[in-house]
């Protein structure tokens, strides 16, 4: 009996979550410029709203983060993008 007390079992096996490790994609790739004009890339950081993704959803850096967010109120403000939306994707 001494011996089985010691001895945890599970039913089932115990899980480990993996996070995958976020990066930046323009430091990736080597993007320097982002353009204000290309609305279906800018739509990669905004959700069904019309609101900027968060960096610790995207995984952009911070330098890059103001740079798309500048972008994208950019395009709003000329139109090629809307300010808020019911579904936008």
């Amino acid at each position: 009996m001494a011996e089985n007390t010691s001895e945890i079992r599970y039913l089932t096996p115990t899980t480990v979550e993996v996070k995958k490790k976020k990066y930046c994609r323009f430091k990736k790739s080597g993007i320097k410029y982002i353009d204000y004009k290309d609305p279906v890339f800018l739509l990669k950081f905004v959700n069904e709203q019309g609101k900027l993704l968060p960096r610790r959803l995207t995984g952009t850096s911070l330098k890059y983060q103001r740079k798309v967010a500048q972008a994208v109120k950019r395009a709003r403000h000329i139109a090629i993008m809307p300010y808020v939306a019911d579904l936008m994707k």
